[in-house]
């Protein structure tokens, strides 16, 4: 389980830098500015969490991390969005990334209950809740401003 506690801390690190990144670049829409600001709190929870848990699983994720800049953070485009609007690309981004990480905090928790991990059950019971608001939020909001930014170009 250690590649998987490896996975996840990278992803939520990411994430909470990538959310962090967008509302700094989207101050104007404060919906988004402040509730990503909260959401990234979120995933350095849970960055912190996993890095409390990996050293009993025998993962030092306090340096996996480290030095890692996402295409968010560093305002690259490096998705296949093309020609979207910047939010709309942030956003799915945003998405893609809490998802994926919503998923992994699943199969931790499947792969927990199976070889009876209490620690890890109670770890990703305690996280894969947010992990899946996080990614209704991102949801919720392509579906909510996709019609005016791409309907207004």
């Amino acid at each position: 389980m250690t590649g998987l506690l490896n996975v996840l801390y990278r992803g939520e690190t990411g994430l909470a830098a990538d959310l962090l990144a967008t509302a700094a670049r989207h101050r104007a829409e404060h919906e988004v500015h402040h509730v990503a600001t909260d959401l990234a709190g979120w995933s350095r929870r849970h960055a912190g969490l996993l890095a409390e848990a990996g050293p009993h699983y025998g993962a030092d994720l306090a340096e996996t991390g480290a030095g890692t800049r996402t295409g968010a953070e560093t305002g690259a485009r490096t998705d296949e969005a093309g020609d979207m609007p910047p939010l709309l690309a942030d956003l799915r981004r945003l998405h893609l990334a809490a998802t994926g990480n919503a998923l992994y905090w699943e199969m931790l928790g499947q792969a927990a209950r199976a070889t009876r991990e209490a620690r890890l059950i109670d770890l990703s019971g305690a996280c894969l809740s947010r992990a899946g608001r996080q990614a209704g939020w991102a949801d919720t909001m392509l579906k909510t401003l996709s019609p005016q930014l791409l309907i207004a170009r």
